[in-house]
């Protein structure tokens, strides 16, 4: 079910978004005019239909306000968003639905599901509970009302980040320790000699690591963690306002618990255990982490304190001048081209695939590539997905996965499924490729696990494909793609240097292996802090003000709060993630375990590979994420590798 984007307008996007939705409606009308005995055919299929009819039309409108290259189909795209959005909340909302809903949940037949079918009316079920149907008309009410507002904020806040633009102008001079490359990226500046260092990530994160002078470094940082502070200050404070009263029309202690329903944690007293279990040892080797690069910071300024400018940028010091690593050096060996090959490579043999590209690929901008996943032994199309991966003015800033056609089983048989990846790597010049730093490499890595578990999903129900586990497990399938990216026998099969095509040294390699974990409990510490930012945001102890919970919060990084910043302004998990980011550790956890059978068995083993995509990726949904990593394992899962990795002697 690909999709021609080149010709999209703002007018033929909402034109099909309509048509979707009147489908969309039709279908949900028979769901209530069922006459007769109700049966799964004539009352949940219709729904699914419905559901599938409005993702496939998301992936064809909505999403083009993360990506397109045209700013007023952005625009209309985040429109289509929010229309698209609201009418979900008027869907769960509905008396009549509900009712239809309910009735056939009281059937025999309802009674007799298994599997799927059964889960699938588990689900609505909850969906409409969660809607609050077993509340007064006034309060469900109130409810449609916020959660309307929730999305109008969402659209807001992701708009304002998207459009905020700021830089940092600096000389030549200025940019000492950064290599050619880096310096010829740069937009130059107004005055001759000048260069302006963007909010984009391709020219934050190397600058933060290797720029000498200090004050530029605070002078960049300050910068980035302020985009669209003060316009998403009121947008944050209304939607955490929000979502508490909410919470208290269920009679729930705060939006964490009643949310957190849905999560494998379940209660964010669930969450504190977690933390509680790993923050004291994190804390301990932090400490000794900071005191180390403050010895350096000493040396070099006479500062007495490290702040959140100096860390990445020691920590690079001591990678290259106690490990050898030198993160410029590194980046000569991954040429994007070979690490997107080899990690294509890693994957077809692990998952038994094969992946062609597809010319013209038809897609929202001339850098997009289109890939088609085949079964290496069959030739039956898998899936599809489209990697866009350089930035460019209103594009998404980080990197993330969509789902533009969840796989499912619709009435013409099985939809396969496309699917997106979007990152900002430095962009080829003419006489150069892409050069990723080892740390670009491992995101690409992770955000493609994300597509591995959308192009493998083989639910029926939509509900239960694309990212269609608990909220706190979903990040597994990509934290566990990260080990790969460290593993030295794989990064022999693609890093060489662009130039020479020479292999990267093994020297280089062990090097790279041996700092792996240098200074990373300050790292998953800085995890933690922006996990307890959004617990007290949404969880049973709330401070006063933002400024307060930032303050409370940044006590966890060990690190000073940069007075004048506010970086929930760009905090882009705040909508989708509220009171659930410390899932990416939490999913760690999961994925450091479910590696451990990979270390034990071989880490490109394909029987594992296979047991891996047929027993965790394939099923998605269907099953909750505790079963699915019980299953693949054979046990019980354990913390202990995640802890054990980290140095930390598990309880």
């Amino acid at each position: 079910m690909l999709f021609d984007y080149t010709h999209v307008t703002p007018e033929s996007i909402e034109a099909g978004l309509d048509t979707a939705l009147a489908e969309a409606d039709h279908l949900i009308d028979q769901v209530v005019d069922v006459e007769g005995p109700r049966t799964f055919d004539n009352t949940l299929a219709p729904a699914e239909q419905a559901a599938q009819i409005v993702a496939i039309a998301y992936g064809r409108g909505p999403f083009l306000g993360e990506a397109a290259a045209d700013e007023s189909v952005r625009d209309a795209a985040r429109a289509l968003e929010e229309k698209l959005a609201k009418w979900g909340v008027d869907l769960v909302f509905r008396q009549d639905v509900y009712d239809a809903i309910a009735a056939y949940g009281a059937t025999d037949e309802a009674g007799s599901l298994t599997g799927e079918r059964a889960r699938l009316l588990e689900f609505m079920q909850r969906d409409f509970r969660m809607a609050g149907h077993e509340l007064s008309p006034e309060q469900r009410a109130e409810l449609k009302r916020h959660n309307e507002r929730l999305v109008e904020l969402s659209i807001i806040f992701s708009t304002n980040i998207a459009e905020y633009e700021d830089y940092l102008v600096v000389t030549r001079a200025d940019l000492d320790g950064l290599p050619d490359s880096y310096i010829e990226s740069l937009k130059p500046g107004e005055k001759a000699n000048t260069f302006c260092v963007s909010m984009a990530y391709p020219d934050v994160v190397p600058f933060i690591e290797n720029v000498k002078n200090r004050d530029l470094r605070e002078a960049l940082q300050k910068k980035f963690s302020n985009r669209a502070a003060e316009a998403n200050r009121p947008v944050i404070q209304e939607a955490a306002e929000l979502r508490q009263k909410m919470a208290e029309i269920f009679e729930a202690d705060s939006w964490a618990h009643h949310s957190m329903q849905l999560k494998m944690a379940k209660t964010p007293e669930a969450v504190f255990d977690f933390y509680d279990s790993i923050v004291p040892g994190l804390t301990t080797q932090a400490q000794a982490e900071i005191a180390r690069m403050g010895d350096l910071l000493r040396a070099d300024t006479g500062a007495e304190e490290l702040e959140l400018w100096d860390w990445r940028y020691y920590d690079t010091v001591l990678k290259r001048d106690e490990y050898g690593v030198d993160n410029q050096r590194v980046a000569e060996y991954l040429s994007l081209n070979r690490v997107v090959d080899g990690m294509f490579d890693l994957t077809s043999e692990m998952f038994g695939v094969t992946y062609t590209r597809q010319e013209p690929a038809n897609a929202w901008h001339d850098d997009v590539t289109l890939w088609e996943v085949t079964e290496t032994s069959s030739g039956a199309i898998v899936g599809h997905f489209y990697m866009d991966l350089f930035p460019r003015e209103g594009k998404f800033s980080h990197a993330a996965a969509w789902p533009l056609v969840p796989a499912h089983l619709s009435t013409q048989g099985y939809v396969t499924p496309v699917s997106a990846i979007l990152a900002n790597f430095p962009k080829p010049t003419p006489d150069r490729p892409s050069l990723l730093q080892h740390g670009d490499a491992v995101t690409l890595f992770h955000e493609f696990g994300h597509i591995l578990h959308m192009t493998f999903s083989r639910a029926e129900h939509l509900r239960f494909s694309g990212a269609g586990t608990e909220w706190d497990f979903v990040e597994a399938p990509s934290q566990i793609m990260e080990h790969w990216c460290w593993e030295p026998d794989i990064l022999r099969r693609f890093a060489v240097h662009h130039e020479t095509a020479d292999p990267i040294p093994d020297d280089l390699l062990d090097q790279l292996a041996a700092a792996r974990y240098l200074n990373e409990s300050l790292a998953k510490l800085r995890q933690v802090t922006y996990g307890m930012l959004d617990m007290y945001l949404h969880g049973p102890v709330r401070p006063d003000s933002l400024d307060d919970a930032l303050q409370k919060a940044n006590e966890f990084s060990l690190l000073p709060h940069p007075e004048g910043t506010f970086f929930l302004g760009s905090f882009g998990h705040m909508f989708g993630y509220d009171a659930g980011y410390y899932g990416y550790l939490w999913a760690e956890v999961f994925g450091d375990d479910m590696f451990s059978r990979f270390l034990a068995e071989g880490i490109d083993n394909p029987e594992v590979g296979r047991a891996y995509r047929d027993l965790v990726l394939a099923p998605n949904g269907t099953k909750d994420g505790m079963d699915l990593v019980r299953e693949f394992l054979g046990r019980e899962p354990s913390s202990e590798p995640f802890l054990k990795k980290l140095g930390i002697t598990p309880k």
